[in-house]
């Protein structure tokens, strides 16, 4: 007979907690978001389509009657735009020609050149929670100070654009480091600052066109001499297509600010302020030296987006020279997360949305505000989650992070 006492009672260990399943990590990812605003950004613009649309207004008169009319009205218009919209921006499937038909690719590359750094720039300063709103005016100083080195000094090849190019990341930083300099000595808030900067820098370039140093001789128009050869981004396909050694930088300084934030200890030192102020300042980090420090790195990524404009698509100064780029960039660093590789890919998406809105309003008389319609659409989605969530009845985040709590009683149970 065994005795019951001297048996040993095994008690197993309980079932560690388990991870989230694969699954609720896709459809709670930010990516996933990206992804879903993007769609129905495009189905809104699909509809607003189809609104201005001549044929589908004609065949809504008699919809009741005969609906198949607006139905094939309808697929027509936003289809048509749509691919309008692909061929210019993407692959032109009408051309005659095969470098006609990429042309419209490399003509997204460079609209896109821009808006990367840019982007960058504004991407890296929302990981340190400030807000640049600055982007445009840094991008018009960039612009400037790279577009007098261009056109006034006669360099050698080589030395010439490597100097104008540090001249424009000069100017950048200089002009984000203004308000980076004042948050951090008085608190003044830098968006307020960097939105009066913007204007600032719109005049002031304004007024140095106007001067014997920068306007071209013979003309009374706003506009600069021609930056020397020498000066100029290399074209990387050739005459026959606009896109420069710029987008080669772009790429290089996605790499550079994701080795920053990522690898280096400094980037490490703007992760921590940008998460808790309070908490980096216990731990020793001069919050208000990295806080102007970042400023100025992002002022510099938006001077060099001055010089992807200045030295590589315009190749002269003038007025315009920022376009709307500045501003745009802030939806590419909310689109992308405020990652770097984020904002190369929305960088890209937008320039193709704002390359392939022109052949759609040549081609099929869709009006071009219908992308910037999409491009707000996105913005608005990006910035409420719960929204697109709510619309996809997709599951929250924390569902996919479980609580200490409940892990410590799914492993008693």
């Amino acid at each position: 007979m065994t005795d019951v006492s001297s048996q040993t009672t095994k008690t197993e260990a309980p079932d560690a907690p388990r991870g989230p399943s694969l699954a609720m990590q896709i459809f709670s990812s930010t990516w996933l978001m990206s992804v879903l605003a993007m769609l129905v950004a495009l189905i809104v613009g699909g509809v607003l389509i189809a609104v201005a649309n001549e044929r589908v207004q004609d065949a809504a008169n008699y919809f009741f009657s005969r609906p198949g009319d607006m139905l094939s009205a309808v697929w027509d218009a936003v289809s048509g735009a749509y691919v309008a919209l692909f061929n210019g921006a993407v692959y032109d499937t009408q051309a005659e020609t095969f470098s006609r038909a990429i042309r419209p690719i490399t003509e997204s590359l460079t609209v896109a050149t821009p808006l990367i750094l840019a982007g960058l720039g504004v991407a890296l300063a929302f990981r340190t929670s400030l807000f640049n709103i600055g982007a445009q005016g840094q991008i018009i100083i960039g612009a400037t100070f790279a577009g007098w080195v261009g056109f006034t000094l006669h360099l050698p090849v080589g030395i010439h654009l490597v100097v104008a190019i540090l001249a424009g990341i000069v100017g950048g930083a200089i002009w984000g480091g203004i308000p980076g300099l004042l948050r951090a000595k008085t608190g003044a808030h830098e968006v307020i600052v960097t939105i009066m900067l913007n204007y600032v820098a719109v005049y002031l370039v304004s007024y140095l066109l106007r001067q014997p140093a920068f306007q071209r001789e013979g003309s009374a128009n706003p506009i600069s001499p021609k930056l020397d050869d020498s000066a100029l981004y290399p074209l990387l396909l050739g005459d026959g297509f606009r896109l420069h050694l710029g987008f080669i930088v772009a790429i290089l300084a996605t790499a550079g600010v994701w080795w920053l934030l990522n690898r280096s200890t400094i980037g490490f030192r703007f992760r921590a302020v940008g998460l808790n102020g309070d908490a980096a300042r216990s731990a020793g980090i001069n919050v208000e030296k990295h806080l102007m420090l970042v400023m100025i790195i992002a002022g510099a990524l938006s001077g060099l987006a001055g010089t992807a404009q200045v030295m590589g698509t315009e190749r002269v100064l003038t007025a315009g020279i920022a376009a709307s780029f500045g501003f745009d960039a802030i939806t590419v660093a909310l689109l992308g997360r405020s990652k770097p590789v984020g904002v190369l890919f929305a960088g890209i998406l937008f320039g193709a949305l704002r390359a392939g809105g022109v052949t759609m309003q040549s081609r099929t008389g869709t009006p071009i505000d219908i992308v910037l319609v999409v491009q707000s659409v996105i913005v608005l989605l990006i910035a409420a989650p719960p929204l697109v969530r709510a619309m996809f009845r997709l599951p929250s985040p924390d569902r996919a992070r479980p609580a200490p709590v409940a892990a410590a009683k799914e492993a008693q149970a």
